[in-house]
């Protein structure tokens, strides 16, 4: 039965990397490897706005945008036969957080 799943598991990830070009272990350690940064510039990012340091907020704001997107930025660059619309999606998001950060440092250079 284990080693079914084994083969399973194994037979998955081969298939991922053949349709997609892309290593599923490699992007599972971005992913997972990301985690403790996600959470840790999230909490600074909490603690940031709490105790109204603006210039901390920004820094933990990007570290905190590139540990959610790093790994599917590995699967945009290195990715083959990638249906379009994920193309739009990330390009969506990207552009989002480029809006909202320079709406903020709009914001900080006028009440400064």
């Amino acid at each position: 039965m284990f080693e079914y799943i084994l083969s399973q598991i194994n037979n998955f990830l081969k298939a991922a990397h053949d349709n997609y070009g892309v290593n599923p272990i490699v992007f599972a350690v971005l992913y997972f490897g990301c985690s403790p940064i996600f959470y840790y510039s999230l909490f600074q990012i909490l603690r940031a706005v709490i105790k109204r340091l603006h210039n901390k907020i920004m820094f933990w704001s990007a570290l905190f945008l590139c540990a959610t997107i790093a790994p599917y930025l590995y699967v945009l660059l290195f990715g083959k036969n990638i249906p379009w619309w994920v193309y739009g999606v990330v390009a969506l998001l990207i552009g989002q957080a480029v809006l909202s950060l320079i709406l903020k440092l709009r914001r900080k250079v006028v009440h400064e």
